[in-house]
């Protein structure tokens, strides 16, 4: 029985066995790739110049022993390699830097994100607040340092009168080496709390309140709230802080230079390595031994930096 004409099946497409090639393209799109290498340049050759370059350099520098007012670098190889691996000096200084953004970078987060959840609430004065917090941050190196100095004066310092109006005996924050690294360590969470504290306050602004109202409509505490909602949801910039945290931490240099003095008995137990690279290069005119010692530095960050990219998938919820 023939088919009639209005039952017929539509004859079925062909599945092309490979697909087109992408169309090029267009000028708009163009036009806006070229707009943006534009406005991005300026960044990238700064980057380059003040950044990439030095890298290149300093590596270049530290297979040379330095000559004679800057002149004339005699090449040794992996001798200022060898000679570092072999320094005491230079694993104490590891130690010390290690040990110092470990007492700074938790501390400081943690502190800067009970201030951040205090500061974005309504009340009287709250920009003030705000303006407080930041001031160590844009307030100069010394300046802090001597204020510091003053409250850690074993002799007449605020923290040792303090200890003898209650009885205990005067502490000496500075050449102690058992307080020494604790004591910049105090001075580095205090000045890194606003900076810490502005850019989570940014990310927290960012979460919507429409997670909040529905809790509170399901009965959830703040302190649930802190943990089931603001923590989640504000770790993109936890970890943007955690990561330039670390990395400024293991950079220090000015606190422990103005603090400890190089005659001082805690100088092995507070010297960093940047400390270390600045004496082996500027004091003892020695910059290819201190270019070798701002290597092993960056590859520290390197790894530490890496490992961080890694975990991070298991704790950054991103929205």
């Amino acid at each position: 029985m023939p088919i009639p004409t209005n039952m017929k099946t539509k004859p079925r497409v062909p599945i092309p066995t490979k697909m087109k090639a992408k169309s090029k393209a267009t000028k708009r799109e163009k036009n806006e790739w070229y707009w943006g290498w534009f406005l991005i340049a300026p960044t990238i050759m700064v980057l380059m110049i003040l950044n990439i370059i030095p890298i290149f350099q300093t590596l270049y520098l530290s297979f040379f022993k330095s000559g004679d007012f800057g002149r004339g670098n005699i090449f040794v190889g992996f001798d200022n390699y060898t000679k570092m691996f072999q320094d005491e000096q230079v694993w104490f200084a590891v130690a010390n830097t290690l040990k110092y953004t470990l007492y700074v970078v938790p501390l400081s987060i943690g502190i800067s994100i009970i201030i951040t959840v205090l500061l974005n609430g309504k009340f009287r004065g709250r920009s003030i607040y705000r303006t407080i917090y930041f001031i160590p941050v844009i307030a100069a190196p010394a300046a802090i340092t001597m204020v510091w100095k003053w409250l850690y004066n074993n002799q007449f310092g605020l923290l040792n009168f303090m200890l003898k109006k209650v009885g205990l005996d005067a502490v000496d924050w500075i050449n102690d080496p058992n307080f020494a690294l604790i004591s910049v360590s105090i001075i580095g969470v205090w000045g890194v709390i606003g900076y810490n504290v502005v850019l989570l306050l940014a990310g927290l602004q960012e979460i919507p309140n429409d997670f909040y109202e529905a809790s509170m409509i399901d009965g959830a505490s703040p302190l649930f709230q802190f943990f089931k909602i603001t923590i989640p949801l504000l770790s993109p910039t936890l970890f943007f802080v955690t990561v330039t945290s670390i990395i400024q931490s293991m950079q220090v240099f000015d606190l422990i230079y103005m603090m400890v003095d190089v005659t001082s008995p805690a100088y092995n137990k507070t010297v960093s390595l940047v400390y270390l690279f600045y004496n082996n290069s500027f004091k003892y005119a020695n910059k290819g031994y201190g270019s070798a010692i701002v290597m092993l530095l960056l590859v520290i960050i390197i790894i530490i930096t890496m490992v961080q990219i890694k975990v991070q998938k298991k704790w950054v919820n991103y929205m």
